[in-house]
Parts: C-alpha cells; structure tokens; sequence
C-alpha cells in the first residue's frame, strides 16, 4: 500500500480493504463475550479506586484497549489513535464504509463492518470480546450505529468517550464521557452545583484566538470522504448512511458548496450591510441543519419548515411593527432544504413582506453587534447571544438551556419586550465549560488538531470525566490560548 500524503489526498483511491476478517461462532468466541458481561470492566476496576490513589500514578495507556467508530471527516482519529498507541495504550477502528477506510492509515488495527444495521450488536459484542476492548471512542452519539454501541458499552462497563463540535465553537472541541448534546451530563446539572465546581480554580476565563481554522476544511473533507463513499464503497454494500439523503446527493451538495462559496461570500457581505445599515431595530433566528443530530434528536420539531413558521407567527403576533426579524442559516446550509422559498412564503402568509431578511451562513458576530434578542432551536451558536448578554429564547433541549439565562416567556411576549439573562451568571456557566469538556483546538485544520492533541489524550487516559477532574482538582489548566494565524 502506498505511503499516504494529506497534502495528495486522492493518493488514498488506491487503498485496498485490509484488518480482521469476518469472525464466525464459536464456543470459545462465546465464552470470550459472557466473561465480559458477568465481569467487571477495567474501566470499572479503574473507577472504583479511591480518588487520592487514582491520581497518585502517572497517566499511561497501559492495559487499555480503545476501539474507535466513525468520526470528523479527516485525519483526526487516526492522529488521535497513534497518540494513544504512543502512550501505551492498544488501539482499533472499526469501519463502515470506504470513506472511513480512507481516513484511518494503519490497516493492521482497521476492522471492517459489511455488515447490515440488524446485525451490528451482535458484531459489536465479538469484536469487544476478540480485542479485550476497554474503551470506546466516537464522534456524536445519536447516529444509528452509535446509539447501539453506546448501550452495549454501557451494559459492559466500558468507557465511552464522546467527541462532537464545541458548545463554544468555533474554537473548542467538546470531550465527554457517555454521552454529548442532549445526553450530556450538563443537561442534568444546576449552575449552583457548576459554581461549587468553579471553587476549585481561580484561574481567569480564557479567551478565544482570533483564528482557528477555515469552514473550507471542512468542507473539502466532508466532499472527500463522500466521493469514497460515492467511488469506492463495492465492499461496504449493506452501508445505510445516518442522512436520509443518498451518498451521491450529499457528494453534489458539499462540491456544490465549495464551489459556490466565493459568490456566496459576496452575497452574504451585502445581505449582512443592508441590515446593519437598514436603520431598523432588528431579532435574529439561528438556523441549523436540518439533518443534524441535535436537531433531528433533542427538538420538538421534524423540520427546519415548522420551526420558521412558529417563529414568524410569534414574530409577527408580538414583536413592535417595525421591528424586523433576520434568519441566519448555518456556516455549512447546503440547499437541501429551501430555507429561502419557505422564509418568502411565510412572510406572504403573516403579513411580514419587507421585514424579513435572510443571510447564508458566515461569521456571526457582525450581525449580533445591534440585536434586540435572538431564539433557536439548540445551536451551538446562541452560547455568542449569551455571552453578549442578549435576551435568548430556545425550543430544543440544549446545555446551556438553563433557567437563570434563557428565556422561559411565550414566543409573542419575548418579541414584544425580552428579558435580560442574568449576565453574571452565565460567565460561571461558560467558565465552567471552558474548564471542563471544551478543549482548545479543532478537527478539521492541521493547527487546530495538534492544540487539541495537546490535551485531549491525557483528558481519555484519566480515570476522572473532565467534570469530575475539575472537583478533584486535577483538571489540566487551561492556559490563555495564544493567536493563530
């Protein structure tokens, strides 16, 4: 197999299927799988000792077995695993398709799964008994195959470490324990118990760079990774992707957006003036993909069309008539849902022709500079409303939905006259985030990925979840992060 060059990324075409065969029953195989459910786990035997002796050693991968699933498009996983195998530990991917092969570049540890989503808990569970696995790592945890292996974790006593976008992005990556979004742990805790843990530091909030990475990135690994899937997925054929969208639509949508995105840039740059300039008083709706996990799992709605619609009668019942009211559609919106027709057809029906604008994804923080409020369903995005102090309203379960800070006013009052957010309270909020699961760094840019390998892999090999390392204070500082270029 050829040496693979990130720099020559289509050098991976010539990759060939490689790691463990197809294993068949067998009574040995059975007796593997029941020791570990009538057992307990490393992790589990790690966990029960006491908190002043699990911090007296030094952190190693000694005797831990972590198997990976699917993660970020690109490098990071494979980069993330050699990190781990340097540091002692054992380390497996298991793939799902071409695309997943074509990121992880160590064939010996790679496990191809052929087979269909019925038949992935029974392969789980062998594969966890033949590798002696310890530890699971993932990239969000709704997804079909990975909701699956979650459960089955947990039942095993297993470690389950959860990557997925920073609740501060863009300059953070969270890193939990069990689960993320809306299976987090903060979905359960109250800001006075993330006060208390807060009394374990006295460190100032740090501060975010000026530049981490460019939304290009991803988007080149997102098309890159869905060419192989589209090209180069003859032995993956039971692959059922996690989108109702087919593979080939989802490659012509992200090559559709890389091409378009300079125009795109200019049309945003003049959507964006008009309403800075337009003299209006104005409310912002944070759009999000429709086919993202926290979306399709933690709301109540089953599309992006219903969410616009409340929003706008709400809008439209309460808010001052010459008030205006912006849509801001995600960075990475692609078109697969015509935001755009709906916004039009809606301000027709509610009477709002002229007092409704839309711009296509961008930065944020030009237009949050005159707002009176913002509401959305849980984007990650309304953490910059608050940390501005901007009256936020959400309809989706979130982290950061929590009484002191976020609206809990009808939609129509909220537009006539929001509340304030207790201001104060969500800087210990944010802080306690940045202490615990956002990690500086990034997926997808080459700078961003070596800040986050930083920390992260000392943050899997301790026993303590970043929540609890915080309280036994021995949470890794987290230092003033410096400018990247």
């Amino acid at each position: 197999m050829m040496p693979v060059n990130m720099g020559l990324p289509f050098a991976l075409m010539g990759f060939t299927s490689a790691g463990a065969g197809e294993l068949q029953e067998s009574a040995g195989l059975y007796r593997r799988i029941h020791h570990i459910f009538t057992t307990v786990s490393v992790y589990e035997r790690v966990k029960s000792i006491p908190t002043s002796a699990r911090h007296m050693g030094k952190i190693t991968g000694d005797n831990r077995v972590f198997l990976f699933l699917q993660g970020p498009h690109g490098p990071f996983f494979h980069l993330l695993g050699k990190m781990l195998e340097r540091a002692g530990a054992s380390v497996w991917r298991v793939g799902f398709n071409a695309g997943d092969r074509a990121f992880w570049f160590s064939p010996k540890s790679y496990v191809p799964y052929r087979g269909t989503l019925a038949q992935w808990d029974a392969r789980f569970a062998e594969i966890v008994a033949e590798k002696g696995v310890t530890d699971i790592v993932l990239y969000g945890d709704t997804r079909p195959i990975h909701a699956q292996a979650v459960a089955a974790a947990k039942a095993l006593g297993l470690g389950i470490h959860v990557f997925e976008e920073g609740y501060m992005r863009p300059y953070w990556v969270t890193y939990e324990r069990g689960g993320s979004n809306g299976n987090s742990r903060l979905m359960k805790m109250s800001l006075n118990e993330m006060q208390a843990g807060l009394a374990h530091t006295d460190m100032d909030t740090p501060l975010p760079p000026a530049r981490w990475g460019d939304t290009r990135q991803h988007v080149f690994y997102g098309a890159l990774y869905h060419w192989f899937v589209m090209f180069r997925n003859g032995q993956y054929r039971n692959f059922q992707p996690h989108r109702a969208l087919s593979v080939t639509k989802e490659f012509q949508l992200y090559l559709k957006r890389l091409l378009l995105m300079p125009f795109q840039a200019l049309e945003r740059g003049v959507a964006t003036w008009r309403i800075r300039h337009g003299g209006f008083p104005y409310h912002l709706a944070l759009l999000q993909l429709e086919h993202d996990s926290s979306f399709q799992m933690h709301s109540p709605f089953n599309t992006m069309t219903e969410f616009l619609e409340v929003v706008m009668r709400g809008f439209a019942e309460g808010a001052p008539k010459h008030h205006h009211l912006v849509f801001k559609a995600h960075p990475l919106e692609d078109g697969r849902v015509p935001l755009r027709r709906e916004i039009k057809r809606l301000a027709r029906e509610l009477g709002l022709r002229g007092r409704v604008h839309y711009v296509r994804g961008g930065k944020l923080a030009a237009l949050l500079s005159d707002v009176r409020s913002a509401v959305t369903v849980n984007s990650t995005a309304a953490q910059q409303v608050l940390w501005r102090g901007i009256p936020l309203k959400v309809f989706g379960r979130a982290v950061y939905d929590k009484p002191e800070f976020v609206s809990t006013e009808p939609l129509a009052t909220f537009f006539s006259a929001a509340k304030r957010p207790d201001h104060k309270a969500y800087q210990d909020y944010r802080r306690y985030l940045l202490e615990t699961s956002q990690v500086p760094g990034g997926f997808y840019s080459s700078r961003g990925r070596h800040q986050l390998m930083r920390m992260v892999v000392d943050m899997m090999l301790t026993a303590d979840d970043p929540y609890e390392a915080l309280e036994a204070g021995t949470a890794a500082p987290r230092q003033q992060l410096r400018l990247v270029q």
